[in-house]
């Protein structure tokens, strides 16, 4: 991947609905070739999916809970069920294997306490677990699904260090 494959990616992390036209304006190049690159970011599995974000509270989403797991007991057969029974929940949005005190981090969203309660004996009835930590994120002070893109992990396309300010 290039400076343009960056440049590329961060526009369309900032709205994927760009027009191509756009896109090829904005990183100097013609549209064919823009639509090849971002045709071959998707194969390659750089660009997962294209998808709309939805404002949760106004889909009836209220409650957002950072769920800390301790596992059970760590074999290969747990963690396969465990993973398993979290990817059948919708409600949860991430879920993360951590180090250091917590085993998994779970990023739940549910439309209030009564479902996240719900939500909870699900969870403690599908698997074993040692200790689940509950907290009530109580305001969003900043979201994103942009990553950020690093210079050094992209190449010039004339051979040098990629400069790119955008």
């Amino acid at each position: 991947m290039d400076e343009v494959d960056r440049k590329l990616l961060a526009l369309l992390q900032a709205d994927a609905t760009t027009a191509m036209a756009e896109l090829a304006d904005r990183v100097g190049l013609s549209a064919t070739p823009v639509w090849k690159r971002i045709q071959k970011l998707e194969q390659s599995g750089v660009i997962r999916a294209r998808v709309a974000l939805v404002q949760p509270e106004l889909v009836g989403i209220g409650l957002v809970v950072f769920v800390a797991i301790e596992a059970h007991e760590h074999t290969a057969e747990w963690l396969a069920t465990f993973a398993a029974a979290v990817e059948g929940m919708p409600e949860v949005m991430d879920a993360y294997r951590m180090a250091g005190e917590v085993d998994y981090m779970l990023r739940v969203a549910v439309a209030d306490m009564t479902e996240f309660d719900s939500f909870y004996k699900r969870l403690i009835g599908n698997i074993p677990l040692k200790n689940v930590t509950s907290r009530f994120a109580m305001e969003r002070l900043k979201h994103t699904t942009a990553y950020p893109l690093p210079v050094r992990a992209f190449h010039d396309r004339r051979g040098g260090e990629a400069d790119i300010r955008d």
